[in-house]
This record gives structure tokens, C-alpha cells and sequence, in this order.
């Protein structure tokens, strides 16, 4: 909520919103408040947002400046009201003008909303004309960004320009006490798309045939690829462990879980334990995927894992599978092959998903760029993003004391991108891992996108990239035009995305940087890294894990064991790790012979080596199939502990050194302990040196918050166990973008943004 910066005090005003105000039913608000003082003007979309001219009775002028901001409709996101005399030009009523472009676009682009409750009572009633209609919307819900070609957002501008809106559509667009007044979507049976389902041998034309054959199909445990809001899901039976199965062999995913979407809330509730703060992310406008403790178990959903990802029916269509007959819980993942971009288009969906689906149910309705859904979790310290798309982007994060436009490519994975346009920093949907080239064309085409829908010009940019060389968003932003580029260290970025959110340019931070990898000044692989500084001066390294080798470089990363012969490489009088109870693979032994010789081992500080070597101590012994799996499958393990004493994890004044607590490990697991309490000992452990670490620098630093970012602060465990260690110390986690690597972009622009500024 913001304040006018000026109260209206004269009998005309021009007044200017920025923010998330176009395509939210922003106009029609206006409008109607508008009529509610008898007041008269004008309002418009414009590049920056929404421009109002008012006249009227000088009470009247106030009131309605004042509710402007306080009843503005659920799905704004004002930024700031600018409010300025204006002469009375004696208008006797109050309009919609027609949207003006008179500079580059900077107004924020409303999320793809979800099907209001309206309109589902609409869908089902039969008495009115969109009865059962798939593409049902208003003012208050559907596609957005999904649909959007250009600002400002207008019919014109969006994939459904092809439609003609037919007499009765055109009447309730045009009528300001309906709730479709404005609304650019707006479409009925008689005059807007409709779906088909194509099956081997033809297709099933007309929207309830083709619902009712693609619901026999789950309900027979086929697999459906249906077209939603920003791209293709793949669907089944998430009950029938076989089709499950199928779905598994199909997409080439292993063991990464599945999201599952209940018909309803009664019944999310029947499959995960939901707080307060989960059920509300659950409903929120975003309507995100939700981690939450699993009820009960669906076999092949979740491996290994004690959460299901759960989302509610976001569209049109996913309500009227449910109500046609369709299982009470879906299984629903991403409509592509394990790690490619999901596919949004037609053509694509028929190339890479039928090979996997039984069925494709295909919209008429273009969709304009992939927008793959969100995950989220209500954490520790707070609401956590771990994948920000559907529902969240792209909305303004923060606001960066600049001017010049900066693009910040972010890192490989996880990846998705930040554009600052005025000092608004937009952050992008998620992209994917760079590794594949799919997901580097999509890279391509977000960086295209945004610019062209920011009419920045590439010879005005400036460039923020990772400082690794060998990155594909490095190299990219070397090819890209621009008018500078700025390599930001990896972790000083996420220490930054952290003050970003809060735009604490000046303050100074402890900053905890933990992840899997990241390039240093020095060129070595670092990954538990602590700085002190601020944004505003920047950052100094006071402290990081103790080196250890890693042999095979970011292969590691797969496989438990190879990271376990490196971190283990110091340590005197080790048992045999090939013997029982370890039971660790030829591959390790291999590995131990590599060390000795010196060939392709590489020094690191990589905390997310550490957790994949303490995995392997407990027994994850097999290659990891996803990023993080060792890790995420360690605290599921600890979790099964009471609570234990840890390990000991001593700072010895500028690093942490791991040696006695993986020493520690080794020993307990050779005599029997519990891998559960070895685990929690573990985390316990890693807590407390963190907590140490701080305690130590705070003389010296004089530091006024801490910071915690990077993938391994994804670890709920470790931030429920840091709770009592910090007590009533500032601690600062992300909220608006992701701790993982999907963050980094909005570091990146905020440290670009102040080494602009210190040289402009």
C-alpha cells in the first residue's frame, strides 16, 4: 500500500499509477469509483502504468484519490500514485479512453490469475451462456501474461485478437456495472476458441466430447497431455500406480517427484497436513504448487520423500475434468521430456509429447511464451519461492536506484532472467538449465521478449552475467549488444537478491552464501561463502568451508560417492567405505585412484558437496537422478530423529572446518548409530557452525541483519535448527524470488545497478 504524494486539493487532478495496474480490471475500478463521487474525466492505459484525469467537488476529489489506493481490485500491485494539479477542462462525464504509448512501456505486467469463483458458478449453471465453456473469464480472473504480445495490455495486443467478440460478449464488455467491463479476454461459446482432443486415428471435436473422452482415458490409467495457461501438462491417475509408472518410463523421469492436483480443497486436505500459512499460499492468486508434509502415500508420486507437491484447479478446464468424472487426484508435471522447456505450442506438443501422451488436449487459444506452473512452501522464516512462474511472474521484485536498463542473464540453473526498466526490476518466469539447448533457445526468447515488450534498445543496455567464463548466460551475454557488461560473482549475488527484496541498500549484512558451486575472484569452485558489506559498498569475503578436492568437477555433483572420495581424501585411518555397512561402489574406489594420481581433481568449498558426502556416509550410495536429490533425501532421513547432539563443526576464526564432523559420521555409522540420528547429528551440526560463525564476525563486522541464500537454505530442517542458535538476531531469507539459483538475476541487477551509479 502506498500514499499519495500529494493530496488533491484543487477541483481537477492528473494522476498517474505505476505498478501492476493493466489487465487486473484496473480501469473498470477507476471508472466506477469515478461514478460513485460524480466525479468526471477520463482514464487510460499508458506505457507506465494507468493515467486518470478527475474533476470535480473538492471532498469528492480527496475521497476518491484516497480509495484509489485502499479498495484497489486483489490482483494490483501499486507501486506509487502521483497526484498533480490540473486544469478543469469542464468534462460532464467520466470515460475509458484508449490506450496511449507515448514513450517506452514500463507499466507492470499483470500474472495469469486463476478461474474466479464467479465464474465457476457461472460454468456449471446451465441456465447461462457459458454453461461449460472452457475459456470463461472476467475482469477478476484468467490469462495475462500468457496471452500478451505487447503493452499496453489491450484486446489488440493479445493472442485473442482473432476473435471478434460476437453482440453479447461486445454489450457486457462495454457495460460498466458487468463484471467483463474491460475485460480483453472475454469470449463465450458462440464466438471464441474451444478445444479438441486429438487421439490416434482422428480427434474428438466440440469442448464436452473431448473432456469426456480425455476423462475416460485417465480414468482407464492413459496419460493426457492437456494445454493450460502457459503450456502443456501431462496427466493421470495419480491413484493407479501403474499409469504412474508409465507416466515415469514416458518422460524419462526416474525418481524427481510429481506435483499432484486434488479436485478440491477438502480433499488437498485428505493428502498433505496443511498450516494455516500453507493453505493460504494454497488459495493465494498465484495458486503455486505447495510443499507440504505428505497423509498419505501415492506410490510413485514422491520417492523417497515425506512431501507432496500439491495445487489447486487453477483453469476452466481442470474444473470441468473433475466434474466430468475425472480421478479425485491427478498427477500433474510439466508437458516435456525430463529437464526441456514444456512445451507451449501446438506443433511442439505434437512433436515431443506424443510419444508420451495418449491423448493431446489441444486450445485454440494461442499461447504467447511457456509459463511453467510455480512451487512454493510456507517455510521457517516465512512464505518460500522455489520456482517463481505461473501466478508471480513477471512482476516487480524491487526498485534499483538507476535509470539505465539492465538485463541480468542470472546463472545456468534453474535459470530465468531480470530486466530493469526506470530502476523497476522485473524478474522473469522460470527458464530451465541451460545445459540443454532447448532451454538456451528459450533463454534466447525471454531475452527477446521482455526487451521487445520494454522497447529497450540494446546499444542502451547494460549487461549483468555470472563471472564464470564457461557459463552459456556468460557467453550469451557476450554475444548480446549493449552498452556495458558487469560480471558478478555467484554468491555475491545471491547475498544481494536477499537485500534486493528489501531494497537495504546500505545496510551491512553477515551474508551466508551455500550452494552447490559458483566461480570465484579466484577462479577456484567455492560454495559456502560468507561476506560482510552492503549492497551500497559491497561485499568482502571473511569466511567459507575448509577446501577440500573435487575430483571430476561438476560430476561430482551426480554422484554421492565421487564427492564422498574427495571431502574424505584428509582424513587419517578411514575403515574400508567399500565394505558393509557403507556398501560404497566400485565407482568410488576408481575415484580414490584418480586423487592419487592428481588428474581432473580441482579444490572447493562447495557446501552442497559437503551434503552429498554426509548422504553417502548415511547411505545414499546410487547416482543422483535431479539436482539436490542426495541432499533433499538426507534431511527426509533426519527428519525420523528426535532431536540429537551434533557433530562437532569447529570455526577456527576464518574458515569451518569439516574434518571431525565427517570423521565423527564415519565412526558412528561403522558402530551401528541409527542413520536417522547420523543425519539429524549432521544438520545439527552444520546449524551450530553457522550460528558459531556469526558470533564470531559480529565484533569485527559490526554486521546489522544476517543473510541466508543459496539452494542449500532450501533445507527446511537447517532453517527450523538455526531458529534458536540466531534468537532475536535480524535474519534474512528470499521471499519474492528463489534462494536457489533462480534468484540470481536480481542480485546481479542490484550490485549492477550501484557499480553504474558509482562511474555514471
Amino acid at each position: 500500500m502506498v500514499e499519495a504524494e500529494q493530496a488533491c486539493r484543487i477541483q481537477a487532478c492528473r494522476i498517474k499509477v505505476r505498478g501492476v495496474v493493466q489487465g487486473v480490471g484496473f480501469r473498470p475500478f477507476v471508472y466506477r469509483l469515478a461514478h460513485g463521487y460524480a466525479l468526471s474525466g477520463w482514464v487510460l492505459n499508458e506505457g507506465e502504468g494507468v493515467e486518470i484525469h478527475i474533476e470535480g467537488e473538492e471532498q469528492a476529489l480527496e475521497s476518491f484519490v484516497d480509495e484509489l489506493v485502499k479498495q484497489a481490485p486483489s490482483a494490483a500491485s501499486i507501486a506509487a500514485v502521483d497526484v498533480q494539479p490540473a486544469g478543469a477542462g469542464g468534462l460532464t462525464s467520466f470515460t475509458i479512453r484508449e490506450s496511449e504509448l507515448r514513450a517506452a512501456p514500463s507499466a507492470g505486467i499483470a500474472p495469469d490469475l486463476p478461474v474466479c469463483s464467479q465464474c465457476v458458478r457461472e460454468l456449471f449453471d446451465p441456465e447461462d451462456r457459458r454453461f461449460h465453456y472452457p475459456y470463461i473469464n472476467c475482469t477478476e480472473c484468467g490469462p495475462r501474461y500468457s496471452i500478451l504480445l505487447a503493452l499496453p495490455y489491450d484486446r489488440a495486443n493479445t493472442t485473442m485478437s482473432a476473435w471478434e467478440m460476437d453482440r453479447p460478449c461486445s454489450d457486457q464488455y462495454r457495460e460498466p456495472s458487468d463484471r467483463r467491463f474491460h475485460a480483453q479476454p472475454v469470449a463465450c461459446p458462440a464466438c471464441g476458441p474451444h478445444y479438441r482432443l486429438e487421439i490416434a486415428g482422428g480427434a474428438v471435436e466440440g469442448d464436452g466430447a473431448a473432456i469426456s473422452r480425455a476423462v475416460q482415458i485417465l480414468r482407464d490409467g492413459g496419460i493426457v497431455a492437456m494445454k493450460g495457461l502457459g503450456g502443456y501438462h501431462l496427466a493421470c491417475d495419480a491413484g493407479n500406480s501403474a499409469a504412474v509408472r508409465l507416466l515415469r518410463e514416458r518422460k524419462y523421469r526416474k525418481e524427481k517427484p510429481f506435483a499432484v492436483m486434488p479436485r478440491d480443497l477438502d480433499t488437498a486436505r485428505e493428502l498433505v497436513r496443511l498450516s494455516g500459512a500453507a493453505e493460504a499460499l494454497l488459495t493465494s492468486p498465484a495458486r503455486p504448487i505447495v510443499l507440504a508434509d505428505a497423509r498419505v502415500e501415492l506410490e510413485g508420486i514422491a520417492p523417497e520423500c515425506r512431501e507432496l507437491g500439491v495445487m489447486l484447479p487453477y483453469t476452466p478446464l481442470h474444473h470441468l475434468l473433475f466434474a466430468a468424472g475425472a480421478p479425485d487426484v491427478l498427477a500433474m508435471t510439466s508437458g516435456n521430456r525430463s529437464s526441456e522447456p514444456i512445451a507451449y505450442t501446438d506443433a511442439d506438443a505434437r512433436t515431443r509429447l506424443s510419444g508420451i501422451a495418449d491423448a493431446l488436449m489441444i486450445g485454440e487459444r494461442p499461447i504467447a511464451r511457456r509459463v511453467d506452473d510455480s512451487v512454493a512452501r510456507a517455510g521457517a522464516r516465512g512464505p518460500v519461492i522455489l520456482r517463481r512462474s505461473r501466478g508471480y511472474a513477471p512482476c516487480q521484485v524491487s526498485r534499483v536506484p538507476t535509470n539505465f536498463p539492465i538485463l541480468a542473464l542470472g546463472a545456468d540453473l534453474k535459470n530465468a532472467i531480470a530486466l530493469s526498466v526506470g530502476g523497476d526490476v522485473i524478474v522473469s518466469q522460470h527458464i530451465g538449465d541451460l545445459e540443454h539447448f532447448s532451454a538456451f533457445e528459450a533463454l534466447r526468447d525471454t531475452v527477446r521478449d521482455l526487451t521487445a515488450m520494454y522497447s529497450v534498445r540494446p546499444q542502451d543496455l547494460v549487461i549483468a552475467h555470472d563471472l564464470h567464463p564457461e557459463y552459456v548466460s556468460t557467453r550469451h551475454a557476450l554475444e548480446l549488444e549493449a552498452r556495458e557488461r558487469i560480471a558478478v560473482q555467484h554468491h555475491e549475488a545471491h547475498i544481494a537478491s536477499v537485500i534486493a527484496e528489501r531494497e537495504a541498500w546500505n545496510v551491512r549484512v553477515l551474508g551466508f552464501a551455500w550452494d552447490g558451486t559458483g566461480y570465484g575472484h579466484d577462479g577456484s569452485i567455492q560454495g559456502s561463502e560468507v561476506f560482510a558489506g552492503s549492497v551500497a559498498e559491497g561485499f568482502q569475503r571473511v569466511s567459507h568451508l575448509r577446501g577440500a578436492l573435487l575430483p571430476g568437477g561438476d560430476a561430482a555433483a551426480r554422484f554421492p560417492v565421487q564427492a564422498a572420495a574427495g571431502f574424505l581424501a584428509g582424513l587419517d585411518g578411514l575403515p574400508d567405505l567399500t565394505a558393509p555397512p557403507f556398501d560404497f561402489p566400485e565407482r568410488y574406489g576408481r575415484t580414490v585412484q584418480l586423487l592419487r594420481r592428481g588428474m581432473r581433481t580441482f579444490p572447493t568449498t562447495s557446501a552442497g558437496r559437503l551434503f552429498d558426502t554426509a548422504a553417502a556416509i548415511a547411505g545414499f550410495t546410487r547416482p543422483s537422478t535431479f539436482e539436490g536429490q542426495a541432499a533433499m533425501w538426507l534431511e527426509q532421513l533426519a527428519r525420523r530423529s528426535g532431536p540429537v547432539d551434533p557433530y562437532p563443526f569447529p570455526f577456527d576464526g576464518n574458515e569451518l572446518d569439516y574434518r571431525p564432523l565427517l570423521r565423527a559420521m564415519v565412526q558412528d555409522r561403522r558402530a551401528g548409530r541409527d542413520p536417522a540420528s547420523i543425519a539429524m547429528a549432521f544438520h545439527a551440526a552444520i546449524a551450530q557452525g553457522i550460528a558459531a560463525t556469526a558470533a564470531a564476525l559480529r565484533q569485527e563486522h559490526q554486521y546489522e541483519a544476517i543473510v541466508l541464500s543459496g539452494g542449500v537454505f532450501q533445507n527446511e530442517l537447517l532453517l527450523e535448527l538455526l531458529r534458536e542458535p540466531f534468537g532475536d538476531q535480524e535474519v534474512w531469507t528470499n521471499h519474492a524470488v528463489p534462494p536457489n539459483d533462480g534468484g540470481i538475476c536480481l542480485g546481479q541487477a542490484a550490485l549492477a545497478a550501484f557499480r553504474i551509479h558509482s562511474h555514471a
